[in-house]
């Protein structure tokens, strides 16, 4: 394996990379992990290695994390079938503890080991805690699926200045200690505003926007917000890709400088997106 590029080689690749390592070191930039690109161990890996990569040179990761085919592993064992209302999960007070316990538990834990195996220095927490993510009820149809009404970002900045990686579930709680389940994304965007965050990267299982959503060679490399509304009319982004635009969209709204749609079943789609010239997705950015 090792005998593919020569030093020189190698060296090559650090040194394109440095101005990119230079424009970003002790910027923050949220990544928002989550459901396909959990799957797999090996991706899973490899994510955090790019990670713990960047963290290494000065870029300031916050990891923001779902965990939805986990929760659904869990309610399986516990016999609890999954409810949909217009695609988002039906939410009651056992199903919410499950929720609580799989992501602020089990998936949070996890990525927070992950990291620190390969040289990292993390530190889980989730929205609960601090108050770092107030919700509201979103629908009474759906039960405890929380709406976020604020976001109080010290306790992330914090472990930002003593220096470690903050690995956030995204759960809310309200004043009357009830936990709300709060979209990833929205969170991931709601979060990276209050940061001010240089980018947003959200990673899903497709290449990103793509004009034919059959042919990964349309894919729509940048985009402005009123490009990607003329997108919209057109139909191009339907389905499941209208939620997370709009995240990109809110996200920039907050004060983001850019956020981009990455594929997370590419290897080291993370460390491509911001540390070459190629970049890998689609970049949304303000007009």
């Amino acid at each position: 394996m090792h005998n593919e590029f020569s030093n020189s080689e190698r060296a090559e690749v650090l040194t394109q990379a440095l101005p990119y390592i230079k424009d970003y070191y002790g910027k923050i930039v949220v990544v928002k992990y989550g459901g396909n690109a959990m799957v797999s161990e090996k991706l899973k890996e490899q994510v955090m290695e790019d990670i713990v990569l960047l963290w290494l040179v000065g870029v300031k990761v916050v990891l923001v994390h779902g965990g939805g085919p986990e929760i659904n592993d869990v309610m399986n064992k516990l016999g609890k079938k999954a409810e949909f209302v217009d695609g988002l999960r039906v939410t009651d007070r056992e199903t919410v503890d499950i929720v609580q316990m799989v992501l602020a538990g089990k998936v949070n834990k996890t990525l927070v080991n992950l990291l620190e195996k390969k040289g990292g220095k993390a530190m889980g927490i989730s929205g609960m805690d601090g108050k770092l993510i107030e919700a509201v009820q979103k629908d009474v149809r759906l039960g405890y699926v929380g709406k976020i009404t604020n976001v109080n970002i010290t306790p992330v900045l914090d472990l930002l200045e003593k220096g470690y990686i903050p690995v956030i579930s995204t759960i809310g709680c309200d004043d009357d200690g009830n936990s709300y389940n709060i979209n990833g994304d929205t969170a991931a965007a709601r979060i990276a505003g209050a940061l001010r965050a240089a980018r947003l990267i959200m990673m899903t299982d497709i290449d990103g926007i793509l004009r034919d959503k059959d042919d990964p060679s349309t894919l729509i490399p940048e985009m402005t917000i009123s490009g990607a509304k003329k997108l919209y009319q057109d139909g191009i982004i339907s389905g499941g890709m209208i939620p997370k635009v709009d995240c990109c969209i809110e996200a920039i709204n907050e004060g983001v400088k850019n956020v981009t749609i990455i594929n997370g079943k590419v290897p080291h789609a993370i460390l491509m997106e911001i540390l070459t010239n190629e970049g890998a997705g689609t970049m949304v950015t303000g007009d």
